[in-house]
């Protein structure tokens, strides 16, 4: 009897042991998720970066995914502006769980690397595509800067960039406790601060797909931008949020909040149905990068347009915007 009871108590001590370590396990992944890393990087006090997203990095061969052609001469032609840094809108791969997708990341964007071009990216469904957790394994090896934040910070000069995981609530939960400080204690020599994310809270596209592609905006961004305009009403710096997934070029201005949609980095892009208020009018796709200058209390915001024919590449600039604190957005669009 005394053994059973001996071996009853050592079986009882071993699951707590266990249930202890599980636990402990848990609240660390808690704790991380809940402490994102804020990166600093130096510049100049003029410097330059470009924004883009919805590459979709993929098999060269494969033309039904994305335009690898065109996704190469934007590469190219982003090393040619020598940027301080890339920030991403997301969708980078195709297919966030196929590691052949980030070889081919790996090889078509080596002279980024070889320029010392820092990277900072934000999360899109194409990059969670599978299981997530080897989607994001094969993210954060190429981020290991991260350290594993699926949302973080990035501070330059007199900007501070906030990237979030719009896969995640964005405006609740840990991730919108997390934003919501950030932008509550702004430091006073930030004069501008850029919020990046995947899903689009303006866009003139649809569900509908009229013209072949396209997505409406989703409650969960049109609730956030409610929150940044809020904000933005009794804050010095100016907020400016760039976004993707729309593979296309739009701008819009919502209470003194500017937003960019920038997703024509090499997913087949579309043609989409603006509305007769949209700043900037198009009837073509757009397949394209933005070039973000920064100065003292202003900045401008161009987009770069690129064509490709007969091996030929052809940039454009058919919109830019400056952006000055404490004055409206002037902009200009060229003829079309």
């Amino acid at each position: 009897m005394l053994l059973k009871r001996s071996a009853s108590s050592r079986m009882l001590s071993l699951v707590c042991l266990t249930a202890s370590l599980l636990a402990l396990a848990g609240c660390t992944k808690k704790s991380v998720a809940q402490t994102p890393v804020d990166l600093q990087i130096k510049v100049s006090k003029s410097f330059r970066f470009v924004v883009y997203g919805d590459t979709r990095f993929h098999d060269p061969k494969d033309f039904e995914a994305a335009n690898p052609p065109v996704r190469v001469a934007l590469v190219h032609a982003i090393a040619d502006a020598k940027p301080a840094f890339v920030c991403f809108t997301g969708d980078i791969v195709y297919n966030g769980y196929d590691v052949n997708d980030w070889k081919t990341w790996d090889a078509e964007t080596s002279i980024w690397r070889d320029d010392r071009i820092p990277i900072y990216p934000a999360l899109g469904n194409h990059d969670l595509h599978g299981d997530e957790r080897i989607a994001l394994a094969n993210y954060f090896e190429r981020f290991p800067d991260l350290r594993e934040s699926r949302y973080y910070s990035v501070r330059a000069g007199n900007t501070l960039m906030l990237a979030l995981d719009s896969s995640l609530d964005e405006a609740t939960g840990p991730q919108g406790e997390w934003l919501a400080k950030k932008i509550d204690k702004i430091p006073s020599d930030v004069d501008f601060v850029f919020i990046m994310f995947h899903h689009p809270p303006y866009t003139s596209s649809s569900d509908e797909k009229k013209f072949g592609g396209g997505h409406s905006a989703r409650a969960g961004e049109q609730k956030l931008a409610k929150l940044l305009e809020e904000r933005q009403t009794h804050t010095r710096a100016r907020f400016i949020v760039f976004s993707g997934h729309v593979h296309n070029y739009e701008r819009h201005e919502h209470g003194g909040v500017i937003y960019f949609v920038s997703g024509g980095g090499g997913a087949h892009a579309y043609p989409i149905e603006r509305a007769s208020d949209d700043p900037f009018q198009s009837k073509q796709i757009n397949y394209h990068y933005l070039l973000v200058e920064v100065d003292h209390q202003q900045l401008k915001v161009t987009m770069n347009r690129l064509d490709l024919n007969d091996g030929k590449v052809t940039l454009t600039q058919p919109d830019f915007v400056k952006i000055t604190l404490g004055a409206p957005a002037s902009a200009s669009v060229a003829a079309r």
